[in-house]
């Protein structure tokens, strides 16, 4: 760079030496010089002009101008730094086809939106599986096109831990499983997938779980009966099959239950909760009946059963599915407590208007790697003691679909030897303000 800066300056001087010359000799010096440096300024406009043409036209096919000096390093850095970036514009061309390609190739639905929740992109599968248009529908707001109640909650309720499953607005019976990814600066991916073929599975699993309930249970209604009738018989049966016959009676009973557990998860997966469904229920008198309930159930073993109760908050829903949900997390607590053991039972508020239900016992505690599957069916984390206390290993599953219909969710804090705490966390929009003075008994069901 310094050499073309020193031919600039030697070309002035060799215009400027001639001019001085001249002038001296016709005693127009300032006249001379004022020509040389036009002559000079006219050759760095022509120079000019001729960069300012070749900017303007296609450079990845025309030649930069042949141009020496300072112009020289210009036009051969300006060339340089065209030819990068043609090579880049080419790769990242190249990329984005490819990325087209790809994203063409997917199956599942993309959709992006921005903090306003307006489409900045989507796919064809997302094009197809919601029937949005991929040119139309840019720049619209996502809630103005999908209008599912359910879709449009999940949207603002900001969870991305959860997925949402509901049909596509194409075809009804086009299961969709969808999911929103915050990424970049304030904006989400909604991902979607179908799993209609993985929905019809999981409704045949039920279905024939249901319908092996309902042929078990007439069956077993008959050996109960026969049981009973040889109890009412009991001395006059020999002795070694009287401790026969009391086992019988206890694993009849204990099949009984698991049946009637299995028909009432067959229900809350079936039955969708109605509006009509829902009620005014007094959780103030559900819990305290809870707690006798709790004395009974413990007989011996002489808990110690706290309760901190809130008679002002009461719930909207179903009043037998929360009876039942709250009476197996008890019922919980008092097999797995020693005897002697404590056992807490708190209807409080939480934040932002919630509500929660929660049961804290000192019992034997569970371990962190089985927390995430204590809601499956029958997933026990010592079958050996789940059998001995009565349980059927069902009891968190009816949990976990009695709180998602009613909008709610279940925590889970436990260590081992340290007892364990089961919250229930209810929507602010489930929650009821009653004044002390009101009445808090009503029907708890069965």
């Amino acid at each position: 760079m310094m050499k073309s800066w020193l031919t600039e300056f030697a070309r002035l001087l060799a215009l400027c030496a001639p001019a001085m010359i001249l002038g001296a000799v016709t005693t127009h010096l300032g006249w001379s010089l004022l020509g040389a440096v036009l002559i000079f300024l006219a050759y760095h406009l022509g120079n000019l002009y001729r960069l300012q043409r070749w900017l303007q036209t296609d450079k990845a096919r025309k030649h930069p101008p042949d141009v020496g000096g300072v112009w020289g390093d210009l036009v051969a850095t300006l060339y340089r730094e065209s030819k990068h970036r043609r090579r880049l514009k080419h790769r990242l061309g190249h990329l984005l086809d490819e990325f087209d390609e790809f994203t063409r190739a997917m199956p599942d639905a993309m959709i992006v939106i921005d903090e306003q929740n307006v489409i900045r992109w989507l796919n064809e599968a997302a094009a197809s599986m919601f029937e949005l248009d991929p040119h139309a529908d840019l720049g619209q707001r996502i809630g103005h096109l999908l209008r599912q109640p359910e879709f449009q909650h999940f949207l603002h309720q900001g969870r991305y831990d959860s997925t949402l499953e509901l049909s596509s607005p194409q075809q009804a019976d086009i299961r969709l499983s969808v999911r929103i990814v915050p990424f970049g600066q304030q904006r989400r991916l909604i991902a979607a997938r179908d799993v209609s073929d993985f929905f019809r599975l999981e409704q045949m699993r039920r279905d024939f779980i249901a319908n092996v309930s309902h042929e078990l249970r007439t069956p077993l209604t008959v050996l109960s009966g026969y049981l009973e009738s040889w109890e009412e018989m009991r001395v006059q049966l020999p002795e070694l099959l009287r401790p026969s016959l009391e086992h019988m009676r206890g694993q009849t009973a204990r099949m009984q239950q698991i049946i009637d557990d299995l028909l009432t998860l067959s229900r809350l997966d079936s039955q969708l909760a109605r509006a009509d469904d829902y009620e005014e229920v007094p959780i103030p008198a559900m819990v305290s009946a809870l707690k006798e309930d709790a004395i009974i159930l413990g007989g011996s073993a002489a808990h110690v059963i706290d309760t901190e109760i809130d008679d002002t908050l009461w719930l909207r829903g179903v009043t037998k599915e929360l009876h039942s949900a709250m009476a197996n997390l008890v019922s919980n607590a008092v097999r797995y407590t020693p005897a002697g053991g404590r056992i807490c039972l708190r209807w409080v508020r939480a934040e932002n208007g919630a509500a929660r239900f929660e049961v804290s016992d000192s019992g034997i505690g569970i371990a962190a790697a089985d927390i995430p599957r204590l809601t499956e069916r029958f997933y026990r984390v010592d079958k050996g003691r789940s059998r001995a206390s009565g349980g059927t290993g069902l009891g968190l599953a009816i949990v976990k679909h009695v709180l998602e219909r009613h909008g709610a969710r279940l925590e889970i804090l436990s260590k081992p030897g340290l007892g364990s705490t089961f919250s229930c966390l209810f929507p602010a929009s489930r929650v009821l303000q009653k004044p002390i003075e009101s009445p808090t008994a009503g029907s708890l069901g069965n």
